[in-house]
């Protein structure tokens, strides 16, 4: 057969090959359509999760299962999890959940100069915002316990977690909400979901599009003195797809004693609540543990310290509202986030 009726053929199977690779779009686009989206909501690491998924099928027993296996690796409240056999010093296998909330830890430790650091229990617990006594310690108790508070030192070494003393406890509560809903995620991708927001006490990550076919559009609260957790107004809206999303923020989790207002945030250096001028620290990152961990660190770290750590590491997306030296609400945000701002 000549070249030149070769060619007619090959022209026609061409023609054919994109005819059904369009009928087969239409097919995957429509049964896509049709796919009803999920809702589960519940109670998890103290806090409610809401999660949206495009599945036919409910896959909350699947998703509680997951949620529990972190409880049981990072909970300090479950009597039998891992994190709580290494605070009492008992021998205890780690698995990998807890081997990799660790790791994460110490590397975000090193990067912000020990502004995030899990071995800051003895402190928060001394301040009252673990079992809520709302008494404030003195100075010499202050300083008894930052000598068991450092995150250099512990260290995992042969599969094991090695403390510098045996009065160190470690507390994740700064990471295990976000890497929960990483976990979550995960779940989610291994059934071939594209498309859903996982959500635990305010941490998320998105996928894909909302039921309304658009971009995910996550809501950052005001920062108002607001203890009681009634108030819904939001400062701004954030187009948030195909990443994950922390919030951090004092203008919830205080107490006054003696006409001072002490925020529930601990720097592990000075042991003491911390008095910077940010109010609210939402970071948008590839995963929720990694953004979690940096929105309580910049708490810590202020808005100086913050920017300084920004420099170094352009992948993170921020959004800080701060007290201005007049006492005035502010915003100061990365330039890589203004295409995501809604209103």
């Amino acid at each position: 057969m000549s070249d030149n009726n070769k060619r007619p053929r090959r022209v026609a199977l061409r023609i054919v090959f994109l005819v059904v690779l369009v009928i087969a779009s239409v097919i995957i686009i429509a049964r896509q359509r049709n796919t009803p989206y999920q809702h589960n909501t519940g109670f998890i690491f103290g806090t409610v999760y809401n999660i949206t998924y495009q599945s036919s099928s409910d896959l909350q027993p699947e998703i509680e299962a997951e949620l529990m296996r972190v409880d049981s690796s990072l909970s300090p409240f479950n009597k039998q999890s891992i994190i709580t056999q290494v605070n009492n010093n008992r021998p205890v296998k780690l698995n990998d959940k807890f081997t990799e909330v660790f790791t994460l830890a110490e590397k975000i430790s090193k990067e912000t100069g020990g502004a995030f650091d899990i071995t800051v229990a003895p402190l928060v617990n001394e301040w009252g915002f673990g079992f809520k006594t709302g008494v404030a310690p003195t100075k010499h108790v202050i300083d008894s316990l930052r000598a068991i508070v450092g995150y250099q030192k512990v260290k995992l070494v042969d599969g094991q977690v090695r403390k510098a003393d045996p009065r160190i406890m470690l507390d994740c509560s700064g990471i295990a909400k976000g890497y929960g809903s990483d976990c979550v995620a995960r779940l989610l991708r291994k059934h071939g979901i594209d498309n859903f927001m996982v959500e635990i006490g305010g941490e998320v990550v998105t996928s894909g599009i909302n039921p309304d076919r658009v971009p995910w559009r996550i809501g950052v609260t005001k920062p108002v003195d607001d203890s009681l957790n009634i108030n819904q107004e939001l400062q701004t809206v954030l187009n948030v797809t195909d990443k994950a999303m922390a919030t951090s923020g004092n203008y919830r989790n205080f107490y006054y004693k003696g006409g001072r207002k002490y925020a529930h945030t601990i720097d592990p250096k000075t042991g003491y609540p911390v008095q910077h001028n940010i109010l609210s620290s939402t970071v948008i990152a590839d995963n929720c543990a990694t953004a979690d961990a940096y929105a309580t660190s910049f708490m810590v770290l202020g808005l100086d310290g913050a920017q300084r750590v920004l420099k170094r590491h352009p992948e993170l997306m921020v959004y800080f509202i701060y007290s201005d030296a007049k006492g005035r609400n502010q915003v100061w945000f990365s330039p890589s986030l203004k295409d995501k701002i809604v209103k």
